[in-house]
Order: structure tokens, then C-alpha cells, then sequence
């Protein structure tokens, strides 16, 4: 066994508490589970007992209060809504053993956050995780903080993959990635309604549209995936000169769209850094 495949082994049998039973802690339960964990090391706690009931039967992780749940684990997932991060850091410090990994997957929490509020020395990670984490083809980006070492920064690493990709960024790119691939799923079904739109309004029936519209997107980002090619490249292959492709983009071009989308991932960034400096 080499030594990548040693380190997942051993800390695949350590147990994890979820703190969060919304939806990002739930799709982190059952990536979890999928990729070889037992539902016996996974303790979830929430302040809502109806959805731990709902966990507990779906998946038959354990389920617990916060105080008996995170002094069992040496990696705690803190999946709350940003805006109650304070509460939730302040109830779970005093039960943290030393040395706990803290991973946090709430937008705009930075690492300093953290640290400022657990104990002195808790290894903290921030991560930038997206929706399609709920089918296995998630993004997430990790960024580790002042006491977050190699060994911390690959179990946070091991415990996203469950759910799709990941890479390591350091934490000043957080705002962007927000823009990019934690905002990015949104833009997506943006432009896919747009395109349904389009195919009723030149006279299809709705539900085909919708399927030529959405396995045409499955088809175009296999093609990024597999083939490598740029997508400069893969567009052009598709614009014959004078022809129909031409003509739609020439009018994108001129209503600006790609500018659009420049601008707008630019205040999606921007909304980000606001957030995490507190100016929500």
C-alpha cells in the first residue's frame, strides 16, 4: 500500500462530528458514507432534533448533542449558515480536545475567524464548496490557517473529496473562488433557463428543450473535461464563418455578455470580501 493510500486507509477509520444537518452537512454525511465510511464514525449534531431524526433514519450515522459529539473526534465540520458561526464556535470550544482540526464550509468565514474564537493553537481550514457536491461533482477549495499543517490540510482534503474535486488555494483567493466555482453553479442554470426560453420561444415543446438544452451542456463540459482542449479552441470548432453559431455570438457580442459576466463574477468577489470583513 503506498503512502497516499496508507494515510486515506487510517483516516477513513477515524470518526468525524458534523456539526450542520442542512443541506451541505447532509451531502457531506452521504459523500462520506459512499466513499467508504461507516455510519458508526460519523457523529451529527444540530439544534434541529427533527432533521437528526431524518439523518439518523436515512443513513444511520449517529446522532448527537454537541458536547458529547466533538470531544469524541479529532476533525470537526462545522457546516452552519455564516451567521451563526459565533454561536457555534463559542458552544463547541470547551469540548475540543487538543489539536482538533476544525473545518469550516461556511461563505465568508475566514480562518483568523476561527482561531480568534477556539482555542489557542486549533488547526483550522476554511472551505469554498459548491451544489453539485449533492451529486458527487463538487468543487471545493481549501485554505488552512496559522496552525493547519500538511497532515490537517490532507484529512480536510480527503474528507471533500467525497463529494467531488478539490484544490489547495491560499486564503486570499477565497473571494475569488466564491465568484467562480461557489457562485458559478448559479450562472449556469442562468444561462440554461435563458436557452430553454429560447427553444419555446421558437416553438418547442418545453420538456424538449429542456432536454436538448441540458444534455447539449453535459456534452459541451465533457468535451472541456476529456479532450483538454481550450474553450476558445472547442467554440471555434463550432463557428463555421457565415454561419448560424456566427451569428448568435456576434449578438452576444454585441449585448456585452462576456463583459457581463466579467462584472458580475467581480461583485460576486466583491459581496465575499464584504461578508468576511464583516460588512454584511
Amino acid at each position: 500500500m503506498d503512502q497516499t493510500a496508507e494515510r486515506s486507509h487510517e483516516s477513513r477509520r477515524e470518526p468525524v462530528a458534523i456539526i450542520g444537518a442542512g443541506v451541505m452537512g447532509e451531502t457531506l454525511v452521504s459523500g462520506l458514507l459512499r466513499s467508504g465510511r461507516t455510519p458508526e464514525q460519523l457523529l451529527v449534531s444540530d439544534r434541529s432534533a427533527e432533521r437528526l431524526a431524518a439523518l439518523s433514519k436515512q443513513y444511520a450515522v449517529q446522532v448527537l448533542s454537541v458536547a458529547d459529539a466533538v470531544p469524541q473526534v479529532t476533525t470537526v465540520v462545522l457546516a452552519v449558515k455564516p451567521q451563526d458561526m459565533g454561536a457555534v464556535l463559542e458552544t463547541i470550544r470547551p469540548h475540543l480536545q487538543p489539536g482538533t482540526l476544525v473545518v469550516s464550509i461556511a461563505a465568508g468565514i475566514t480562518t483568523a475567524f476561527l482561531e480568534e474564537r477556539l482555542p489557542e493553537g486549533t488547526p483550522v481550514a476554511r472551505v469554498m464548496p459548491n451544489t453539485p457536491a449533492l451529486v458527487d461533482e463538487g468543487m471545493a477549495a481549501i485554505s488552512g490557517g496559522t496552525h493547519c499543517e500538511a497532515h490537517h490540510m490532507w484529512v480536510a482534503q480527503d474528507l471533500m473529496r467525497s463529494c467531488g474535486k478539490v484544490v489547495t488555494v491560499p486564503e486570499e483567493h477565497q473571494d475569488a473562488v466564491t465568484a467562480i466555482s461557489g457562485s458559478g453553479p448559479a450562472y449556469i442554470f442562468y444561462v440554461v433557463e435563458a436557452m430553454i426560453e429560447a427553444g419555446v420561444l421558437l416553438g418547442l415543446p418545453r420538456g424538449t428543450s429542456t432536454e436538448l438544452v441540458v444534455q447539449t451542456l453535459y456534452g459541451a463540459a465533457t468535451m472541456l473535461k476529456e479532450t483538454g482542449e481550450h474553450p476558445t479552441v472547442l467554440r471555434e470548432r463550432v463557428s463555421s464563418p457565415g454561419g448560424t453559431t456566427m451569428s448568435a455570438l456576434r449578438e452576444l457580442d454585441d449585448h456585452k455578455v462576456r463583459a457581463a459576466f466579467l462584472t458580475a463574477m467581480e461583485a460576486a468577489a466583491r459581496r465575499s470580501a464584504e461578508l468576511a470583513s464583516g460588512q454584511a
